[in-house]
């Protein structure tokens, strides 16, 4: 027998000793660097499971490289640009004791609170498409947009045409879309902006195919920006997608809730999406044209809280503990997807057991059964201790919303859960103002008719199989 039969009959010993080794390296990886006991443990299953298969797919999708990839991809990069009037440690007027509130989030974003701003609540696409499509067509220098998703249908195509014609008036037109989120319509509208000579771009194109491309899988834009001549914008949840108009009755109908903004704050939106073009594409979008001089345009006090897996990173988390902390009187959430950490958990049951009144706002109905399964598992977790759940009727409602104490109010696209706190690039909105948050508890109020509030004999009550379905469905919390 030659050397080679010797070589063939060992083979196998060294594959098995290999994935040994890549086992024992996996796990201890899995062991040191996961900040989730489940998700740890779940990876650390897979690795011993799935011979050599299970730690390519940790190293592939399961170490941790999303915060220090982005990093080293510029995405923390910011422009620093001044804002005439900008409030450094100036309290709420009216909400004194949210002055620490202020502070806390101050040091967090490193971003002054802006006053003299304008922020005007859009219902569903019946509301908010129209004014931003008025908005396109009054443009007379610049409009950049961004969106998660950017469907091809009926409303996808209004849009295309908007811009395009902006295009053809010499207006300078950027648009920037997920890479992932072109692919919830086919063919993408990617298509229809080639053809209408738009200028567009795609956040972090990736796929299974290209492994080069693997690390940054998980990394999408959920930011929602629409910046019209540098003075007026539009933010919030809302992706640009035909089922938000409920008027015209689509198959697959959304609720949600987006803003119309002005003001100095405007600077800010136009800075995150000058960023994030910037990253993308190379090109440097700078100067009076894209950041002109804006002036007061209304009574509330905002800054923005952009959050991702950089330099940003818990940002919104450390604004959502720092909100718990500070309320005195009523804290209330609107959220599709609910699936707080630990951390959080523990922040809505304190709030609860001082006294606040504790309100979470979720859909009867989801989207997502998985998601909605996930988070059932957890409701005891808040009933017990005296927060409230309340499930809204369908249609699914996709809005984000906070209150805190008839003054504070957060908004815009991230969600309750891992998915928004720790891999998506996010972009949310506080303001302060006893009347703006008024008239978004009347917003809350109209979305509650009719909503079922959840008891903890009621969730106690589900049979064991369907305990266990949610209990699994938990498990994979730190993916969903």
């Amino acid at each position: 027998m030659n050397w080679l039969d010797k070589l063939a009959g060992l083979w196998l010993h060294f594959a098995a000793g290999f994935d040994f080794l890549a086992c024992v390296l996996a796990s201890c990886h899995a062991l040191l660097h996961k900040r989730d006991t489940r998700s740890a443990t779940i990876w650390i299953g897979i690795v011993w499971m799935l011979p050599v298969f299970g730690p390519v797919l940790y190293l592939a999708l399961g170490v941790n490289r999303i915060r220090r990839r982005a990093i080293q991809l510029g995405v923390h990069k910011t422009i620093s640009r001044p804002i005439p009037e900008a409030l450094g440690e100036t309290e709420p007027a009216g909400a004194e004791h949210l002055k620490l509130l202020a502070r806390v989030v101050g040091r967090v974003v490193e971003r002054p609170l802006t006053p003299d701003n304008r922020i005007e609540p859009l219902i569903n696409g019946d509301e908010a498409f129209p004014a931003m499509l008025a908005a396109i067509d009054t443009a007379k220098k610049t409009i950049s947009l961004t969106s998660y998703i950017f469907d091809n249908d009926e409303t996808g195509t209004r849009f295309v045409e908007g811009l395009r014609r902006a295009v053809d008036r010499g207006v300078a037109v950027r648009v920037l879309i997920d890479a992932a989120g072109t692919r919830y319509s086919w063919p993408p509208i990617t298509r229809k902006l080639r053809q209408a000579k738009i200028p567009f771009g795609r956040f972090l194109p990736s796929s299974l195919l290209q492994p080069w491309r693997v690390a940054t899988i998980n990394l999408r834009n959920h930011r929602k920006i629409l910046v019209v001549d540098g003075q007026t914008a539009f933010t919030g949840g809302m992706n640009i997608r035909h089922g938000n108009v409920l008027s015209s009755q689509p198959k697959s109908p959304v609720q949600d809730l987006h803003f119309r903004v002005e003001g100095p704050v405007v600077t800010r939106l136009q800075e995150a999406f000058v960023n994030d073009w910037a990253f993308t594409t190379g090109e440097g979008l700078d100067g009076e044209t894209w950041f002109p001089e804006l002036k007061e345009a209304g009574n509330i006090i905002a800054r923005v809280i952009t959050d991702g897996p950089d330099a940003d990173y818990d940002k919104l988390r450390w604004t959502l503990l720092a909100a718990l902390a500070e309320a005195q009187t009523s804290v209330q959430i609107l959220t599709p997807y609910f699936l707080p950490d630990i951390a959080l958990v523990s922040a809505l049951n304190l709030a609860a057991l001082r006294g606040v009144r504790v309100d979470i706002i979720l859909p009867a109905k989801n989207n997502l059964p998985f998601v909605h399964w996930a988070s059932r598992a957890l409701w005891w977790q808040v009933l017990q201790r005296g927060c409230h759940i309340w499930l809204t009727p369908p249609p699914f409602d996709h809005s984000k919303l906070m209150i805190v104490d008839g003054h504070w109010v957060l908004l815009g696209s991230a969600n309750w859960d891992a998915r928004s706190l720790r891999l998506n690039f996010e972009l949310n909105l506080e303001g302060y103002g006893r009347d703006f948050a008024g008239k978004m508890a009347l917003v809350l109020k109209n979305k509650m008719r009719g909503a079922h509030e959840v008891t903890l004999s009621e969730v106690d009550a589900r049979t064991v199989l369907v305990k266990l379905r949610d209990a699994i469905s938990r498990l994979f919390a730190p993916f969903l």
